[in-house]
């Protein structure tokens, strides 16, 4: 599927570090947060997943930080899920602060499945999203 998706977040006090703004690492739980909304949007149940022996893998996280965001601050986490290979999916991800366009972190992350023996493999659940 290649439409974005959208969801909108606040920023808590305590994701903020000295300087005032959302500490980096704070940021991947954002993103984390938006594909697991997004999976569920499309009846996709991560634990669920898990639980049958089907484990949803991060295997390469490429962030880029644009601007800043602060205590207060409502956000938009836009994601767009795509097929990198036969093998591999892509989650497109993007952080906006609400009203705003100009975009505040880019991320590519790029996932896989593997099943109960650790072999990777898509399964049929995520397939048809990656037509």
């Amino acid at each position: 599927m290649s439409e974005f998706s959208e969801l909108v977040l606040s920023v808590r006090d305590y994701e903020c570090d000295l300087q005032g703004v959302v500490n980096n690492a704070v940021y991947q739980n954002y993103l984390e947060h938006a594909r697991h909304e997004y999976l569920k949007s499309h009846h996709i149940d991560f634990a669920a997943l898990a639980k049958s022996g089907i484990n949803l893998v991060v295997i390469r996280a490429e962030l880029d930080y644009k601007g800043s965001l602060t205590s207060g601050d409502s956000f938009i986490v836009r994601t767009r899920f795509v097929r990198k290979s036969r093998l591999k999916f892509l989650f497109i991800q993007e952080i906006y602060r609400q009203g705003e366009e100009k975009i505040l972190l880019s991320a590519a992350i790029t996932g896989t499945a593997v099943n109960d023996r650790g072999k990777p493999f898509i399964p049929k659940e995520l397939d048809h999203l990656l037509k």
